[in-house]
């Protein structure tokens, strides 16, 4: 019976990291993924054209206004977004 019972020991060593992901890493179906990476396929893309058009309508004001973030870094920061998002979901598809 004492067997059967937790130590005081055996309760304060922590789980191994690679158990518990792979106890937990199956719980996704293919649709939930197929959507889940569409969603941020598509944010990405939507992300890209929009704050490029953006730019483009508001180029003029940009310039003008003498920030220190001109259209360059502006375009950098849209492009940076859209593929961290475009990355997500090929992630999200692949994983």
């Amino acid at each position: 019976m004492a067997r059967d019972t937790e130590t005081p020991y055996k309760l304060d060593k922590p789980e191994k990291l690679n158990d518990l992901l792979r106890a937990d890493g199956a719980d996704d179906c293919a649709g939930c993924r197929i959507v889940g990476g569409g969603a941020f396929l598509g944010l990405g893309a939507y992300s890209y054209f929009s704050g490029m058009s953006q730019i483009e309508q508001q180029r003029a004001k940009i310039i003008a206004s003498k920030s220190f973030l001109g259209v360059r870094s502006r375009k950098a920061g849209i492009v940076a977004t859209s593929l961290g998002l475009v990355w997500m979901g090929i992630y999200r598809l692949v994983m």
